[in-house]
């Protein structure tokens, strides 16, 4: 299974589709994952899963916002169910 760590600037509609599915009211402390990064700093992120990927979604305020604003009624459904692609592997960060 691949991992793979998302920034919020690269969230797709599929993952931010995931995440709001999985945390309809949003997440909380018991939901965050904490580990060190390549670089030894510390991230915080929520984790989401599909049949082949764990994706971790870094833990920021703009996510925050971005979950409860987002509507699928803004996406059309070829756009969300498109495969992910283009992301940076697990150990290729900003």
């Amino acid at each position: 299974m691949k991992r793979i760590i998302v920034d919020f600037k690269k969230l797709t509609p599929e993952i931010l589709s995931l995440l709001v599915e999985k945390y309809p009211d949003g997440y909380d402390d018991d939901h965050v994952v904490v580990f060190k990064n390549a670089q030894n700093e510390i991230v915080e992120a929520v984790e989401v899963r599909t049949s082949d990927t764990i994706y971790l979604v870094k833990v920021s305020s703009r996510l925050v916002n971005s979950m409860s604003s987002f509507d699928m009624d803004d996406y059309d459904s070829d756009e969300v169910n498109e495969p992910i692609v283009d992301l940076p592997d697990r150990n290729e960060e900003d």
